[in-house]
């Protein structure tokens, strides 16, 4: 569910960007685009069997208006069209270089639609064809190009830091922290099928299954970090896909590509089936069917084959500052609940922490978009992180401890 053929961009253009701070980069980009997610799955099974429990646990209006932030993000507004943009840039371009980005998007989300709409098992076997074969390809990629490394590492671009925070917030892009406490829904029901109905069970099997899936996800996201590092590409300018189609070139040379470019342009379309379908389930239970499933099915496939077009790239530089404002919110509403719920159940602290990280957020959105002059973003710049990106971190922490000692002074005065 987390291996998304879109994200498989990513991570070697990260790669072309870091030199040999290979491993530092990994590990920042496996804490948003792996551990994180693994987290969102826990924090839902420890609250119930939904997102919509893990938002009653602090307040009803969270699981609704994050609820549907969320699923815009990975559906109709960033990672559906992403999956069009792919298949066209990685499937189709190469093989057919004057083609046109709309038609391969009027028939990806032809089929997208027609699938959706009236369900069928081949979108079934398709992704359970695919998913091993591209899983296959790609370790065999990632094993070529460490016994025989296309190039030396380029000269350093970023220091240490600059590339731990690079990988850290490329691993917003993954969306799999947004996207998983949706799924854990989906993942809940199907153990329960195989017969887990216990907390304590539940936990064992999500917790076996996500270490299992980690590894995988750890072994192609930081394979593709090394190939990007030792790709001989020094051009930050280059496109996401074009890196990725040279060094599957590179390294298994033209029919090794045509197959990985294929297997992920399939792959994306499984994707962007099973994002469309929960896109139109969620907001059709969400307006208790005034919107029929069959509306938004239409209206999310017109919005995503319009934004497809634009390209990977500019979907990805688009995507950034709507993400940079979210994921602060769930990465807070995920960990605190993770670590904390089992101590403190006063709902108040949380609150607090979500409110200090969505203020943050909020701060760094409009200095994304232009609206702080130079005085306001240099007074911002003394919240520690700020100038990073990750200015929400330590306000949400001092919020959550500061209000969490406020509720047990007052509780014990009441009790005096």
């Amino acid at each position: 569910m987390f291996f998304g053929a879109g994200n498989l961009l990513l991570p070697p253009y990260i790669g072309v960007q870091i030199a040999d701070h290979v491993w530092i980069t990994i590990f920042a980009f496996g804490l948003t685009g792996i551990l994180l997610p693994f987290l969102g799955i826990l924090s839902v099974v420890n609250s119930g069997e939904s997102f919509q429990d893990l938002g009653d646990r602090f307040h009803p209006w969270i699981a609704p208006v994050l609820g549907s932030i969320i699923m815009l993000c990975i559906g109709p507004l960033i990672a559906i069209p992403r999956t069009a943009a792919t298949t066209f840039e990685v499937g189709i371009l190469p093989s057919f270089p004057e083609a046109k980005p709309i038609w391969t998007s009027v028939g990806f989300f032809a089929i997208t639609w027609l699938l959706t709409i009236s369900p069928s098992k081949v979108v079934d076997i398709i992704g359970n064809i695919l998913t091993p074969a591209l899983l296959v390809l790609l370790v065999g990629l990632i094993g070529i190009g460490i016994i025989h490394p296309i190039a030396d590492y380029q000269a350093a671009k970023l220091s240490v830091s600059e590339s731990f925070n690079l990988g850290f917030l490329e691993g917003y892009q993954t969306l799999d922290v947004l996207a998983s406490v949706i799924f854990a829904g989906i993942i809940i029901a199907a153990s329960k099928a195989k017969g887990y109905q216990s907390l304590k069970s539940k936990n064992q099997v999500v917790i076996a299954a996500g270490l299992l899936a980690a590894a995988c996800l750890f072994i192609i996201y930081g394979g593709l970090i090394y190939l990007g590092a030792r790709s001989g590409v020094d051009d930050i300018g280059i496109k996401r896909s074009e890196l990725l189609i040279l060094i599957s070139h590179a390294l298994m040379g033209k029919y090794g590509m045509l197959a990985i470019g294929l297997s992920i342009a399939l792959a994306c379309l499984t994707t962007a089936i099973a994002l469309v379908s929960a896109v139109g389930s969620f907001f059709s239970k969400l307006t208790h069917n005034k919107l029929s499933y069959k509306l938004l099915v239409t209206i999310c496939c017109l919005v995503s084959l319009l934004l497809s077009i634009t390209g990977v790239d500019n979907i990805i530089a688009v995507a950034y500052p709507i993400l940079s404002f979210v994921y602060p919110i769930v990465i807070t509403l995920v960990l605190y609940s993770v670590i904390f719920g089992s101590i403190i159940k006063n709902k108040s602290p949380y609150i607090a922490a979500i409110i200090a990280s969505t203020a943050i957020a909020t701060l760094g959105l409009l200095k994304q978009f232009g609206f702080l002059n130079e005085s306001a973003i240099s007074n911002l710049n003394h919240i520690p992180l700020f100038e990073s990106d990750l200015g929400w971190v330590i306000p949400s922490f001092v919020a959550f401890i500061v209000v969490t000692f406020m509720t047990v002074f007052y509780k014990n005065k009441a009790a005096a």
